[in-house]
């Protein structure tokens, strides 16, 4: 007897049966690639990293990484030190860089979790840097990026990417005109935290004022602009005790 193809029957069973089919061949995949996938964003934050306190290769105006069959070896190079804080207290931690900063910000809405705060402790050239990780809210999803501090808390530089801002307009703050203008940039005013203000309408737009706590904005961006200046302001005052420490 010969199957009736065009009943709603057979036509639900079919979809149902392709679900199935598509679902587990991508279970399998997802299985499979995994570990691949924790290996490239792994290797991406030590990139990242690397690239705020300037360790890149980067050319004429371009963005451009520590080459992925070198990330390791660099970054056992120049990242001395990786430490956790915790409230009051502080752990060095060789696996800092690997905590999840959105799964903290999750479990810090109990009021009894005490967040960590990874923090990566650099060296280049006898000078030391301090680069803070950092996770926000774009236009239409995640933004984050890494700030790069010496002990005066003046930025050295900075990295910031997105999941999803828009082409040309947002998705620009990961560009080297944008990110290169936090270099030398102030997030204090004496002992009071200002942190950076990407500006729309910034009265120095060629940045040659490091002490007015702005950069100028993007156009055409500025949700995203609006939030990753909350960003900045929101993590790096929860660092600002730490940090307060090390200004001499």
């Amino acid at each position: 007897m010969a199957k009736n193809t065009e009943s709603n029957v057979y036509t639900v069973l079919f979809a149902t049966g392709m679900v199935l089919v598509v679902g587990t061949i991508l279970a399998f995949l997802a299985m499979f690639l995994k570990p691949n996938i924790q290996e490239n964003k792994r290797i991406e934050k030590q990139q990242n990293i690397l690239y705020a306190m300037g360790i890149n290769n980067n050319e004429d105006g371009s963005v451009e990484f520590v080459a992925k069959e070198n990330v390791e070896s660099e970054f056992s190079k120049y990242i001395t030190n990786q430490i956790v804080i915790e409230g009051d207290k502080t752990t060095e931690n060789n696996e800092a860089y690997l905590i999840d900063l959105k799964k903290e910000a999750q479990a810090a809405k109990n009021p009894s979790y005490t967040r960590r705060l990874p923090l990566f402790i650099g060296n280049k050239e006898g000078e030391e840097f301090y680069i803070v990780p950092m996770r926000g809210k774009g236009l239409w999803d995640a933004i984050w990026g890494y700030v790069a501090l010496d002990n005066q808390l003046v930025v050295q530089g900075v990295f910031f990417d997105h999941a999803g801002e828009t082409p040309g307009l947002g998705s620009n703050i990961k560009e080297r005109f944008f990110m290169d203008d936090f270099i030398g940039e102030h997030i204090l005013d004496g002992d009071t935290f200002k942190g950076i203000t990407a500006a729309k309408g910034n009265a120095d737009p060629k940045n040659m004022d490091k002490t007015d706590f702005e950069v100028d904005a993007i156009a055409g961006a500025t949700i995203t602009g609006d939030g990753l200046s909350a960003m900045i302001k929101k993590d790096l005052k929860m660092y600002l005790p730490y940090l307060k420490t090390l200004k001499k």
